[in-house]
């Protein structure tokens, strides 16, 4: 193993596009820390790098193992580079049919465990004077606000969205940078083995069955073709702030600006009433 191998800590490395961007990050002469729940599907990974890649199990909704499993990947390879925040899942269901519990463990993974990762891997970053932190989230909360039968989803990412924002402006005077990746929609399994569904109440058929005829059948492209990308993103030495990955997605994103600029337009009159 090089000294000067980057070290990526990888959330959700099991499949989709967790296990695009550690394969990438392998190919290209990284070490990787690849966290899961299940880490047995990144066994034949493991045997191709037996000295690069470190298997996690982890569930990142489960804070106190977040910080151990950050501390014992910093201590197998001397430091942490690149942390790629990408561990979700998804819920589907309307808000009205979404059970308590359900929406609390889906944001106990997609938003908090997200920030149990940032807060966990931050003081090594700062240690070492900078470092990338990618924090994975949806082209939908770039401008589409919530879509119906996957509100909590949306609801995640944007929040998500919102705190990166922040955190990307707290930890840049330790030079590290923070970008907001809005992913278009890949091939990830998530509506497959990544989804909690909700019981669905018949007076919400007809909303559903125009849903499903309106997103199709098509899965996406492989997230491996995303994965080229990432990694240029994260040899940026000015990355940005935010950037879409997709350009059906990227295309889309511009269409749902400008709607929403012409719906701010023809209630402008109305906003202007109020002095605030």
């Amino acid at each position: 193993m090089s000294s000067t191998a980057k070290v990526w800590f990888v959330t959700g490395a099991s499949r989709g596009l967790g296990r695009a961007f550690a394969e990438a990050a392998l190919s290209a002469g990284a070490r990787v820390v690849a966290a899961a729940r299940d880490v047995e599907p990144l066994a034949e990974l493991a045997e191709r790098y037996p000295e690069d890649l470190l298997r996690i199990p982890l569930d990142v909704s489960d804070r106190a193992a977040v910080f151990e499993a950050v501390d014992k990947a910093a201590a197998a390879f001397g430091r942490l580079d690149v942390v790629v925040n990408n561990a979700g899942g998804l819920l589907y269901g309307m808000v009205e049919e979404s059970t308590e519990e359900q929406i609390r463990a889906h944001l106990d993974v997609n938003f908090f465990g997200a920030v149990w990762v940032a807060q966990a891997v931050i003081p090594h970053l700062r240690a070492r004077g900078g470092g990338r932190l990618l924090q994975i989230t949806t082209m939908g909360s770039a401008s589409a606000g919530g879509v119906a039968c996957v509100g909590f989803y949306g609801a995640g990412k944007a929040a998500l969205d919102s705190v990166s924002e922040a955190l990307a402006m707290e930890v840049e005077q330790f030079g590290i940078k923070v970008t907001i990746v809005q992913m278009g929609g890949y091939s990830t399994g998530l509506f497959t083995v990544g989804t909690t569904v909700a019981e669905a109440d018949p007076a919400y058929d007809t909303l559903r069955a125009r849903l499903l005829e309106m997103w199709g059948d098509d899965a996406g492209p492989d997230p491996r073709t995303a994965a080229p990308v990432v990694m240029e993103l994260a040899e940026m030495p000015d990355p940005p702030r935010r950037l879409i990955v997709g350009s059906r997605s990227f295309d889309l994103v511009q269409e749902w600006d400008r709607a929403r600029d012409e719906q701010y337009r023809a209630w402008e009159s109305l906003s202007r009433r109020a002095p605030g």
